[in-house]
């Protein structure tokens, strides 16, 4: 019995295809479930900094178009974290603090009233 289990996990012992092909599948559907955020180059993130760094230092109320969130982030930057590398901001109204990473902004823009 030792014999077999060794064999099987030597890689010498034919695998069950059953297991083999269920495992596959799991693994198939977990990479569709999870969409992956678009890729952008270093031109495109340099702007979007650039513009976040503008609405920081003129207190300005941005308008955030945030991947994988249904709804957008409304409110002014409080903080820049460049060591969490996430993004502050403050909702004027409802008083709360959103932490947005970075990479996850597609689009800054300011509301439109």
């Amino acid at each position: 019995m030792n014999g077999i289990l060794i064999e099987y996990a030597l890689g010498t012992q034919p695998v069950n295809r059953d297991v083999g092909l269920a495992v596959e599948e799991a693994a198939t559907l977990a990479k569709a479930k999870v969409a992956k955020r678009p890729t952008r180059d270093e031109f495109e993130l340099e702007e979007l900094g650039n513009q976040l760094v503008e609405a920081y230092h003129e207190r300005s109320e941005v308008l955030l178009t945030v991947w994988g969130k249904e709804e957008q982030v409304q409110g002014v930057i409080v903080k820049l974290d460049s060591r969490t590398r996430l993004v502050h901001v403050e909702h004027t109204e409802e008083e709360f603090l959103a932490k947005v990473p970075f990479l996850d902004i597609m689009r800054v823009e300011s509301p439109r009233y």
